[in-house]
């Protein structure tokens, strides 16, 4: 192969992995610009942008498998990449969303809201520093912890939802809430099902999403992480009382949990 073209192919994912990078930068600029002006849409367009990111974070692997160049290098990018666009990037939009309106007339409970938001951030750094050092030690088929792209996904879905500010204290404690606890379910040892699972169940769980997707429009995304997590944590505790109706995931001798 052409030296020039082979460099080029090795390139491809990498660029990709840049292609989310800019989303998720993308989002940071437009959350801190409208932070003061509080646009309903500007922050709903600031949530879309981390979906799309979390797109080109899937097809920056699935183009590494298919061109075969997968490198030490690109896994790193793409690590890097995850704690911007689905820690700092969602981080901050929450953080914006949910108390630069009521800075003036609350400002301790401005403070409290971005530490609230700074937890989400070091709990999703945490869960990729964990899965970098787990790779092959766990079952393929669930996630140790909630995924951080999930993570950024569901606070991501309560913008896309309900794109309008938060504007009272209650509201403010309820994102509050928010970040704290899905922060805690990212570095939790809860069983999260990956995609890794019989095509059936997958086809037919896409099948139900559409349906749903087109009956409730944006809510559905709000709909469908309030299932995931109240889902598996009724596996979780189903597995803890002994039901082995759904298989649990296998236990490796030298996993670090």
């Amino acid at each position: 192969m052409n030296p020039s073209l082979a460099r080029a192919k090795f390139a491809l994912p990498s660029f990709v992995t840049l292609l989310s990078i800019a989303c998720g930068f993308g989002s940071i600029v437009i959350s801190v610009d409208n932070a003061q002006v509080g646009d309903p849409a500007d922050y709903r367009l600031a949530a879309i942008l981390l979906v799309l990111a979390g797109v080109f974070d899937a097809l920056d692997g699935f183009v590494a498998r298919a061109t075969n160049t997968q490198s030490a290098f690109g896994v790193q990018l793409d690590s890097i990449a995850d704690v911007m666009n689905f820690g700092c990037a969602p981080g901050l939009l929450l953080y914006c969303y949910g108390f630069a309106q009521m800075s003036a007339a609350h400002p301790t409970l401005v403070r409290m809201g971005g530490l609230a938001c700074f937890v989400f951030v070091a709990c999703g750094a945490l869960r990729l520093a964990r899965f970098n050092v787990m790779v092959g030690k766990t079952d393929p088929r669930y996630f140790v912890g909630m995924p951080i792209t999930a993570g950024a996904a569901c606070v991501a879905s309560v913008v896309v939802a309900w794109p309008d500010p938060m504007a009272s204290m209650a509201q403010a404690f309820m994102v509050m809430a928010l970040m704290i606890g899905v922060g805690t379910l990212m570095v939790s040892t809860l069983r999260f099902p990956s995609s890794k699972q019989p095509k059936s169940t997958l086809l037919a769980a896409v099948g139900v999403c559409v349906v749903l997707l087109a009956l409730l429009q944006t809510r559905f995304f709000v709909l469908f992480f309030v299932f995931y997590i109240a889902a598996t944590l009724l596996l979780n505790m189903a597995w803890k009382g002994g039901w082995r109706g759904v298989a649990p995931p296998k236990v490796f001798d030298d996993a670090d949990d």
